[in-house]
């Protein structure tokens, strides 16, 4: 999925939109059914952790449950300020899908140990883990590492939501959107995408409620949403790959037709 082909790399942005081939069509099926294996296994393996997650909500106190949404703001708006920071000195070396999952187990679990007052302080830490694995599949693809847009990209996978959410996956408005990065649009994209991350800090707060045995559920939350969004990180900078090549339209009608139509590879 990483390797393009070498016409892709020495595409001129200035030049007109390649008709899809049928390797470009296979590219995009492959990322299709990427999106919705990600929302499959994921959300029976966290309802296996945490119980049913609208039952597990009840167990927040009603202050919490209010200053989610302000969370999922205040957590996003440090991740975007740190993360790709991180990636300097020997924190560049720390890039691997699968560090990214052990990291945010570990700070799942940790955040579990005391129940809920642990688990609202590392909500911070385990969207930055998120945050930056993100990042790193962006630059994977091709995007600047050193760019803010990229860290907008960033932002915009987050608008994905999470597993069990009800969302389709990634948001295919911004595949070909030419990002502002002014400090408004910052804040803007931060009030988009909010609401949706907001509803899985909900799932992962409900799952490390109870002191101790939130450890585990935490560390297992952690490792699921590492996972989904890394997952969604290669649907979304995959396809942006692609729409430089053949076109936002043409890459974005067919990603959506492969959903529609059900018939996704097997993977």
């Amino acid at each position: 999925m990483d390797d393009q082909s070498t016409a892709m790399k020495q595409i001129n942005p200035t030049d007109p939109p390649q008709p899809l081939t049928e390797a470009a069509k296979a590219e995009i099926a492959a990322l299709a059914a990427r999106q919705r294996k990600a929302n499959g296994v994921l959300m029976s393996a966290i309802n296996f952790v945490g119980g049913q997650v609208e039952d597990g909500l009840k167990l927040l106190p009603a202050s919490a449950r209010d200053q989610i949404d302000d969370l999922a703001r205040a957590a996003l708006r440090q991740s975007f300020d740190v993360a790709s920071k991180s990636r300097m000195g020997r924190g560049e070396t720390i890039g691997s899908d699968r560090i990214h999952k052990i990291l945010g187990t570990i700070s799942g679990a940790l955040g579990g140990i005391g129940g809920l007052p642990t688990a609202l302080a590392e909500l911070p830490v385990a969207t930055t883990v998120i945050f930056r694995a993100v990042h790193h599949v962006a630059v994977a693809y091709g995007e600047d590492p050193d760019a803010e847009e990229t860290k907008m990209e960033c932002l915009a996978v987050f608008g994905a939501g999470g597993p069990g959410t009800g969302d389709d996956g990634v948001d295919t408005a911004f595949i070909g959107a030419r990002l502002s990065i002014s400090g408004a649009a910052v804040n803007g994209l931060i009030s988009k995408v909010a609401p949706r991350f907001a509803a899985v800090l909900s799932q992962k707060l409900a799952t490390q409620a109870v002191p101790i045995l939130g450890a585990a559920a935490g560390a297992g939350t952690n490792y699921a949403f590492v996972d989904y969004y890394v997952a969604m990180a290669h649907v979304h900078f995959g396809l942006r790959k692609l729409a430089r090549v053949y076109g936002d339209k043409a890459v974005t009608d067919h990603f959506h037709a492969i959903l529609a139509s059900g018939k996704l590879p097997q993977t």
